[in-house]
């Protein structure tokens, strides 16, 4: 069981998704699961977040159709296995 889980909504944010994921996971500290909630972007963030989980298995991702913020971070605990919870 991973000490944190961080849940991240995305929608509409291919311009700044490879430094948010990247920053995440250069971070010291290791002990964690990223959670990717795609909540239906209509860019390329659904294939970009698709690729990173490819190359690191501490993500996961979520597709689901767009359902807001609170929506996609509901859905991000759902699968949430961290002692401690962080959102972005």
């Amino acid at each position: 069981m991973p000490k944190i889980s961080i849940i991240v909504p995305i929608y509409n944010v291919e311009v700044f998704i490879h430094a948010c994921i990247d920053s995440i996971l250069s971070q010291t500290f290791t002990d964690f699961e990223l959670i990717l909630v795609d909540d239906g972007s209509p860019d390329r963030c659904g294939e970009i977040i698709d690729e990173y989980a490819i190359k690191d298995n501490r993500i996961k991702v979520i597709h689901k159709p767009n359902g807001g913020l609170s929506d996609a971070r509901n859905a991000g605990l759902d699968i949430a296995n961290g002692n401690y919870i962080g959102f972005v």
